[in-house]
């Protein structure tokens, strides 16, 4: 894919991360333990991290979590992990922040909802105090306005007043409007409070697909902060997944978004990182990043009766997901490797010779053969059972990839630090 021109943007810096300002789009996601439990907090913010997530954010509501959040910090940075961590403020943000300032010092960047941050008077104040911490800390602020928490005085006031100049706008027009309204709004307060523009991230998010290309369509040509996309509450599984590639794969490729978040729901005890992989396929699926290598798999048909090639299709997922952090490590550009695990001789010997390693297994009635292609070429023809071709496509998987990308100079047994950086 071409490459995508970015929608300008002024950078901001969060940790060494840079969010905007030309840098590639960046993965973050957010943690769903009680930040009170320390322990659990900062192994989960470990595992995101490892698993790809730039950005990790924290719920931050209580006294007891404000006063946690040194300790969690800690922890994940003896670990020795620099992934920026970043504080979910509602309701009581301006409290936590002033009385707790070791909380505030050992952020890396605070999330601020417009539409929660108080109401009537007090609202301008309270958000003000956020800012003003920001200012004084020198940390950078998300604006972030929800569908779900949007100020209803501010909708109130546009309701009324597309009734009384008859305007004719939907509901759904006025509070998308409103949305924009409000983010714009807040940055001018966030300036005002002494904040720059290097510092102000916004997003505008909402659940709908639809509304979230048009929100952003149009928040983008109001303003130069970084943009972060993501549906407000995707969804589980492959609704999810549907429905946050249909909204921001749209905007992506337009070039409009700086940071991403897929969302999901977990099923009770699933894997929070899923969502990191979620986010990290979009990307590499409009060739905005590459974070892995690429296996390609046939989807079987009636050709292809035997479940040795799905089988085989999940084993190398898992190989290669196990090896990746070594890989990474030790061998420069491993991420653009392509491998084909083909079932049937349809596609799979075209399928495998496109990949830089594929393996093209028999179909039903085809000859118990396994021609293995390198680069373009057939170098191997594997037979046996299941557990031999495995084991030994893996071995030549191992080999090309010492083989074909460098050693790396500073190679480290051990995965570090993950940035935005390329």
């Amino acid at each position: 894919m071409a490459f995508i021109q970015r929608h300008t943007t002024f950078p901001v810096m969060v940790g060494r991360v840079q969010i905007g300002g030309g840098a590639p789009v960046v993965v973050q996601s957010m943690t769903n333990t009680d930040t009170e439990d320390t322990e659990a907090t900062a192994q989960q913010i470990i595992a995101l991290a490892e698993a790809g997530s730039e950005l990790v954010r924290i719920t931050v509501n209580t006294p007891r979590a404000a006063e946690c959040v040194p300790d969690i910090v800690a922890r994940v940075r003896d670990a020795g992990h620099e992934t920026p961590i970043i504080g979910d403020f509602h309701y009581n943000g301006h409290r936590l922040l002033t009385k707790y300032p070791h909380c505030a010092r050992a952020l890396d960047k605070y999330r601020i909802n417009p539409g929660n941050v108080g109401k009537g008077q007090q609202r301008d104040a309270q958000f003000a105090t956020i800012c003003s911490v920001a200012r004084d800390q020198g940390k950078p602020v998300r604006i972030g306005v929800n569908v779900g928490s949007l100020n209803p005085e501010l909708v109130m006031e546009k309701m009324h007043e597309n009734t009384a100049r008859g305007l004719g706008k939907t509901s759904e027009e006025i509070t998308n409007e409103c949305m924009i309204l409000s983010a714009l709004q807040s940055v001018e307060l966030a300036l005002q409070c002494g904040l720059t523009e290097n510092q102000i991230v916004v997003s505008c998010k909402t659940s709908v697909p639809t509304h979230l290309i048009d929100l952003y369509r149009k928040l983008s040509t109001q303003t130069h902060q970084p943009l972060h996309l993501g549906l407000t509450e995707a969804g589980m599984g492959a609704k999810g997944l549907v429905w946050s590639a249909s909204a921001m794969g749209v905007l992506l490729a337009e070039g409009i978004g700086d940071t991403v978040r897929v969302s999901l729901t977990p099923a009770p005890g699933g894997d929070r990182r899923e969502e990191v992989r979620a986010a990290q396929e979009l990307l590499q699926a409009l060739g905005l990043r590459q974070f892995a290598p690429s296996i390609t798999a046939c989807p079987g048909c009636g050709r292809t009766t035997s479940t040795v090639f799905q089988e085989l299709a999940q084993q190398t997922e898992e190989y290669v997901r196990a090896r990746m952090p070594v890989w990474r490590q030790q061998h420069e550009g491993v991420e653009t490797l392509k491998v084909a695990v083909m079932g049937c001789v349809v596609n799979g010997p075209g399928e495998s010779r496109a990949a830089n390693i594929g393996i093209s297994l028999p179909g039903n009635g085809e000859a118990p053969a396994c021609p293995v292609f390198i680069d373009g070429e057939k170098r191997h023809t594997l037979s046996g059972d299941k557990a031999e071709i495995a084991a030994r496509f893996l071995q030549l998987l191992e080999e090309y990839v010492a083989m074909k990308y460098p050693k790396r100079q500073d190679a480290c047994p051990q995965p570090g630090l993950t940035t935005s950086k390329e």
